[in-house]
């Protein structure tokens, strides 16, 4: 899947999930109450951490966000978990990315600042806002945004970090098991599941249906958040 269907798939997920993550019912002590600028920056977090899987890809597209740093960071990634679409691709990764969020955000607000920096730049990068073959502009225009995302975020309580990023991580992996390759969703057992609906990345289907309806179904649950249950039937009817 291209950086782009990655990113759509993470809102997706996150604008669905959000009336469970704040349903006490089914959470208890673990739900979530989120204000409208909670949504957004889940969104927003959701939407790059849905790129973080292929931290293990060394000539990736969100290899270059940052220039040689991220390229030499996802190299050694791609080492110490055996590839790519191996250890990062998982489970255990999405579950553990989200303990580590969490923490970060509960206890130590600078390393958050840092985390979400890099997660930004990542989904900026996966939805192609760059200068196509230019570098540095396109890691220096990353940094920028970055930190401007960071800022309007800065003030906001991100206990809900971990959800948004465990969530953007299952997403990416859901994407990619439906293509021919899939993904070890259990590693480190090498059992890979594969569902071939999408037979080539960047091809037909995926970018004349795959990517159109993600785009339909953020368009709808945003615009349910928005405007509530009325709002909903109204854009959904007949």
């Amino acid at each position: 899947m291209m950086g782009k269907t990655h990113a759509l798939s993470g809102a997706l997920a996150w604008l669905a999930a959000a009336p469970v993550l704040g349903s006490e019912k089914l959470l208890g002590s673990h739900a979530v109450d989120l204000s409208p600028k909670q949504l957004l920056a889940g969104a927003v977090v959701c939407a790059g951490a849905a790129l973080l899987p292929d931290i293990d890809h060394h000539n990736g597209r969100i290899a270059n966000t940052f220039g040689p740093i991220t390229k030499v960071f996802c190299k050694y990634v791609g080492k110490v978990s055996g590839g790519h679409r191996q250890g990062t691709h998982s489970i255990l990764f999405a579950v553990l990315m989200g303990f580590a969020m969490t923490w970060l955000a509960t206890n130590f607000v600078y390393g958050w600042w840092a985390a979400l920096f890099v997660i930004v730049g990542f989904g900026l990068r996966g939805i192609g806002l760059d200068f196509e073959g230019k570098e540095p502009q396109s890691a220096i225009a990353d940094c920028v945004l970055a930190g401007l995302a960071v800022y309007l975020m800065h003030d906001l309580d991100m206990g809900f970090a971990g959800y948004a990023v465990a969530l953007g991580c299952l997403a990416h992996l859901a994407g990619d098991c439906l293509t021919p390759r899939g993904c070890p969703l259990l590693w480190p057992i090498p059992w890979r599941l594969d569902i071939p609906l999408v037979p080539t990345t960047d091809g037909k289907v995926e970018r004349w249906v795959v990517a159109p309806v993600l785009t339909l179904g953020v368009a709808v649950l945003a615009m349910r958040s928005v405007l509530g249950d009325i709002g909903a039937r109204w854009l959904t009817r007949g």
